[in-house]
């Protein structure tokens, strides 16, 4: 079988393999930019890293990371959890992401965003997860929220 050209095209026997697919994403556009790193997998989560850099800082004096970098990176790992659960790329649209800051992440450390979908509909994706410094008991923030297939359906 041969490879897809894009995720879109892939035929009906193509096997997603989502390690690569989040490496893929995490390399182009503004994951790419943003250094967003593929970490890991499970069945129905990903977890995706955001190394500390000086321009993503959000008050130079702090060195704490900017928010909008963090909720880039859960939006992404939240996103892909969802095709970690269907085992296959299905577009879709973030409906809500809602986050909840607990503390500034630690200067200079590595953010690591784990994103979980717990629940399918024939549309709509349900997600959660934290994003941590190195500590998940301890986590820099937590997120829930909701995806929408644009083109199909999830199930």
């Amino acid at each position: 079988m041969s490879e897809p050209k894009s995720l879109y095209d892939a035929p009906p026997d193509f096997v997603f393999d989502l390690s690569r697919g989040a490496k893929m994403m995490s390399r182009h556009g503004h994951g790419g930019w943003l250094g967003l790193d593929y970490h890991a997998h499970g069945p129905d989560w990903v977890e995706l890293s955001l190394p500390w850099r000086e321009d993503l800082v959000g008050v130079p004096e702090t060195g704490v990371l900017a928010s909008g970098p963090i909720i880039s990176l859960m939006d992404n790992a939240t996103s892909m959890s969802v095709w970690a659960l269907c085992g296959r790329f299905v577009p879709h649209a973030t409906l809500d992401l809602r986050v909840d800051y607990m503390r500034s992440a630690v200067p200079g450390k590595t953010v690591i965003g784990h994103g979980e979908c717990y629940k399918l509909t024939r549309t709509i994706s349900f997600i959660r997860g934290i994003a941590h410094d190195g500590n998940p008991d301890d986590p820099v923030a937590h997120v829930t929220g909701t995806f929408m297939a644009t083109h199909g359906t999830y199930l």
